[in-house]
């Protein structure tokens, strides 16, 4: 994969320690192995440490100590943290974790450095995640079939042109919350009907990775597995007219428009 290469996030939010804690949890990178810089050191140092990780009080300290550099700052800041350091970049693969920059905005402040763009989701966090790659990059074949083989650890890498990346960012990263948000409604119908919470939230969020799991394993439409619970008459046919009536998939559908905008 990468052998003993560092890796080393510039910027440590959500999305960079769930990234940690899945290569952790995949022995896919040995935590001395990574390494991380942030605006708040104090903070950093603190979540660094608890993951066995590196703490760098600079960017270009980070970049000194490693092989691969995963952005993972906030779009906005993105090229005042980075175009100051393009020299230092130039021998270095980038692996770019922030929505909203393709490969031609790194082309830009970067011109000739190894780098991909790529939006996983959170749930990369127990290797169960999504990961949208762009397919236009400038990577060596041998650096792109080892980042790909790192990122496969994390969980689905799904290859998708330029034109294409934000919306699959939008789907793989926004969606979790649209679904924890399903899990949370049915799990308060089943309250209210008398079963506890914690067996509540069980029970749906159980029925969720049951049903992902076997659309992924047999292919099927998911209206085909939807039909296969309906009886004629039936209770489930009941409860799908009631969510048909209340546009449950239009409210879906809405959800990923606002945000494309």
């Amino acid at each position: 994969m990468l052998g003993n290469k560092h890796v080393g996030f510039i910027g440590f939010g959500n999305m960079a320690q769930a990234m940690a804690d899945g290569w952790l949890r995949a022995k896919a990178i040995p935590s001395d192995h990574m390494h991380a810089c942030a605006a708040h050191f104090d903070s950093l140092v603190e979540r660094t440490s608890a993951r066995g990780m590196q703490a760098h009080a600079t960017a270009a300290e980070l970049i000194d100590a490693v092989d691969v550099v995963v952005v993972a700052i906030k779009p906005h800041v993105i090229e005042g943290v980075i175009a100051p350091l393009a020299s230092e970049l130039s021998d270095k693969i980038i692996l770019s974790v922030a929505a909203g920059w393709s490969c031609a905005d790194y082309e830009r402040i970067v011109p000739g450095a190894h780098h991909i763009s790529t939006v996983p989701n959170t749930p990369v966090a127990i290797c169960e995640g999504v990961v949208a790659c762009e397919t236009q990059d400038t990577l060596t074949d041998d650096e792109r079939g080892s980042i790909h083989a790192l990122l496969s650890t994390l969980g689905e890498v799904v290859e998708v042109d330029s034109s294409l990346l934000s919306v699959a960012g939008t789907v793989g990263g926004c969606s979790p919350a649209f679904v924890a948000m399903a899990i949370e409604a049915l799990a308060d119908a089943a309250v209210k009907h008398g079963i506890p919470r914690a067996t509540a939230y069980r029970m749906v969020s159980q029925v969720f990775v049951g049903t992902a799991k076997l659309q992924l394993e047999t292919g099927r439409h998911p209206g085909v597995m939807k039909d296969a619970v309906c009886s004629p008459g039936g209770t489930t046919i009941k409860g799908v007219a009631e969510l048909e009536a209340a546009g449950m998939r239009s409210a879906f559908i809405r959800a990923i428009d606002a945000i494309e905008g």
